[in-house]
């Protein structure tokens, strides 16, 4: 290596060291999804991104998604998807495909990976410990999705033992109600409980986009609530991006302190977020 790229090299892990004293200690709740759960080199330095930060004293919760992946299974079984306001209706034979995708080769292939590269992770759905506790949600207008549940509770006592012990949980999105009920819930929305809960520093959501567009195509950063109210009404941000502002809005009132929106499609999207100045999407605080 020559001196100026040793240099550079040096450069740029002192200047992470403040940023490492920062949030050593703190909780990072990181929902994961979009491309960045389908490509597998965005897979491998989603892994690497995650261990670095729990090894430098940082306490990440992990909770994902796996629509695409549900999708795929569903059409192999020669089940059609059907969704009403952007959510999967989710029958009985649907949630078993839903538990068996998110539950079982989603969560497991997350946890393997992390542990290849010298993680401990542990994979958890809502059943185990009633992690997230869950009812029916019931939608405007009354319209049935089936086994489509909302989060009424979350058990923060064995994220926090897990995290103590240095575990990386991850959570599959899988409530389970007062009867037993087994619930298909949106991540966003379950990432956002956690964070609450767990009182996080701060909560990032991976997507497929830079972040927080306006009307012209530019990236949108430094929100506030009263910001987002006005471009939730001028119709700045709706579909598939509303349940995230949403969630991110709930979470800030709730008490973490930033919400970062960012592009799951860079490599270290992560870490070029919590280790640097500039950062690469929509905060909001």
């Amino acid at each position: 290596m020559s001196d100026r790229n040793i240099h550079l090299v040096a450069d740029i892990l002192t200047a992470a060291l403040p940023y490492i004293q920062r949030y050593q200690g703190k909780t990072i709740v990181i929902k994961y999804g979009g491309n960045a759960m389908l490509d597998n080199q965005l897979k491998s330095s989603f892994a690497r991104d995650l261990v670095l930060m729990n090894l430098v004293g940082i306490k990440p919760i992990i909770v994902h998604g796996g629509g695409p992946q549900i999708g795929e299974l569903l059409s192999r079984v020669g089940k059609e998807s059907h969704f009403i306001d952007g959510m999967r209706v989710t029958d009985d034979e649907t949630m078993d495909i839903v538990e068996m995708v998110l539950g079982g080769s989603v969560n497991k292939e997350i946890v393997s990976r992390l542990n290849s590269h010298g993680g401990k992770a542990m994979g958890l759905t809502g059943k185990d410990a009633s992690l997230i506790k869950a009812e029916k949600l019931v939608t405007e207008g009354n319209k049935d999705l089936g086994h489509v549940g909302k989060v009424t509770a979350i058990n923060s006592e064995v994220l926090r033992f897990l995290s103590d012990k240095n575990y990386i949980p991850v959570i599959a999105p899988i409530g389970v109600g007062e009867d037993g009920t087994s619930y298909n819930i949106n991540a966003d929305l379950v990432a956002s409980r956690v964070a609450e809960v767990m009182q996080a520093e701060k909560l990032i959501f991976l997507t497929n986009t830079i972040g927080l567009l306006d009307k012209d195509g530019m990236l949108l950063t430094g929100l506030n609530a009263g910001f987002v109210d006005e471009l939730i009404k001028d119709g700045t941000i709706s579909g598939g991006m509303l349940p995230k502002i949403s969630s991110a809005l709930e979470a800030v009132a709730a008490g973490v302190n930033r919400v970062h929106i960012i592009d799951g499609r860079v490599d270290h999207a992560l870490l070029l977020e919590l280790f640097t100045d500039e950062g690469v999407g929509t905060l909001i605080e």
